[in-house]
């Protein structure tokens, strides 16, 4: 059971989400937010699990409060959650520390499905936009052309690739036939050794880059 934290500061689009979230099973509250300061306030007073988060708000954006929230906290996931698909806000967004990107033309049945995943560990990102990620690994003339120098072990190479193609600890778990926690003890061992903050980013390294 899982808590989250809608921000929206349209009043008809955040009741329009929080109803589709109360009939979902695996949600145990759901907090709002119309501002990022009040996003920020409520991450700090509760213990949220993920953040659904708009990137047009008003005063603090979207970006601006994404970044205070996980300064506050990396175990906390954001999903944005937004009608702005510009190759500056996506990358802005993930530098942010932004978990997941989705576009608000998506179904509400999948958005739900979406947030569980990404609480449950993996990265998301909507298809309008995953070309501008990878674009942006591409051009970045500092990405590897290989992970070898980090003394990957196999077996984190192996979940790493699982990493890049989105796949949440349970599903690496199932893959591999392990034990969730032997996965998470992978994650963190890649983690620490890419030098990044999270597994969204370790994931975003990897792409592009020959895993062997």
């Amino acid at each position: 059971m899982y808590r989250i934290l809608i921000v929206e500061d349209h009043a008809l689009i955040r009741f329009g989400l929080k109803t589709a979230f109360e009939s979902k099973d695996f949600i145990k509250e759901i907090y709002e937010a119309g501002t990022g300061e009040e996003a920020v306030e409520t991450v700090k007073k509760h213990k949220i699990d993920a953040v659904i988060m708009d990137l047009g708000l008003p005063s603090m954006d979207g970006i601006e409060a994404t970044k205070r929230i996980k300064a506050f906290s990396q175990d906390i996931k954001v999903l944005v959650l937004t009608s702005h698909n510009s190759e500056e806000e996506v990358i802005a967004s993930l530098r942010a520390g932004a978990n997941a990107y989705c576009s608000k033309d998506v179904n509400p049945d999948s958005l739900a499905q979406i947030v569980k995943s990404v609480i449950e560990g993996a990265a998301w990102f909507d298809p309008k936009v995953a070309h501008i990620v990878l674009n942006a690994v591409a051009n970045d003339k500092s990405k590897l052309k290989s992970l070898d120098e980090f003394n990957l072990t196999d077996r984190e190479k192996q979940v790493l690739m699982y990493l890049r193609e989105g796949d949440s600890n349970g599903e690496i778990a199932k893959k591999l036939q392990v034990s969730i926690n032997t996965v998470k003890v992978h994650v963190s061992s890649i983690i620490q050794k890419l030098g990044v903050e999270d597994r969204t980013q370790a994931a975003i390294k990897a792409l592009g880059c020959n895993i062997s």
